[in-house]
């Protein structure tokens, strides 16, 4: 009888010519076609369809504040109080949209050399009252230097700017400051610089509401 060793080198033997036979079959070409199929429709493999295009989203239009009106009326009228006071503070934005564009009207075309961007303005409310809107110009010379200037909410620095003149804030050396307190038409008011970003003058209208001027390559 065979000992245990030649058995087990009998089954190797086997499994072994099973492996090499089935590693040389080839896949016919119908057999590709469906695998590459089945690895688009799949994603990739991921089990999920890949996306390729959509229409995309478009600006939202500012609320029409006689209609909005109008829909709050009526919906006050039949009782349905949740929509009427959806429908007025609809009307405040749309509002505040206004008032915003009249506010960019009323900047200058041009501040120093830099020419008003106008492609770049911007007027943001996403909920009604002043601290949720904010106003953006931005001022270039069409090469290297810019200025931009936001007003209204800006969540950004309003933290920071609370946190510094409510003295919680510790100053570098006097050698070594990169930060500053002064003074904008007896605003009290914040200069910054930063070298990636440049120089930052913060003027606090509020909690939240303030001006910010954010000026790329200029000089001191």
């Amino acid at each position: 009888m065979p000992s245990e060793a030649q058995l087990l080198k009998k089954l190797k033997e086997k499994a072994e010519k099973k492996i090499l036979g089935e590693s040389d079959k080839k896949t016919t070409p119908a057999e590709e076609t469906q695998t590459s199929d089945n690895n688009t429709m799949s994603g990739g493999g991921s089990g999920k369809p890949t996306n390729k295009g959509g229409g995309g989203l478009t600006n939202t239009t500012p609320p029409d504040v006689v209609q909005q009106i109008n829909d709050a009326e009526q919906a006050h009228a039949a009782g349905n109080f949740s929509d009427a006071r959806y429908s007025i503070q609809q009307a405040l934005v749309g509002v505040e949209i206004q008032l915003g564009r009249e506010l960019l009207k009323a900047l200058p075309d041009q501040i120093l050399d830099l020419k008003e961007d106008t492609l770049q303005d911007k007027v943001v409310s996403n909920q009604w009252g002043w601290s949720n809107l904010t106003i953006l110009r931005v001022y270039t010379d069409g090469k290297e230097r810019q200025m931009s200037m936001s007003i209204g909410n800006n969540s950004l620095y309003s933290g920071w700017v609370n946190l510094y003149f409510s003295g919680a804030y510790t100053q570098a050396g006097a050698n070594d400051q990169n930060v500053k307190q002064v003074r904008v038409k007896n605003y009290k008011a914040l200069i910054q610089y930063d070298d990636s970003k440049g120089y930052t003058l913060i003027v606090p209208l509020g909690q939240s509401s303030m001006i910010v001027w954010e000026c790329i390559n200029f000089k001191d």
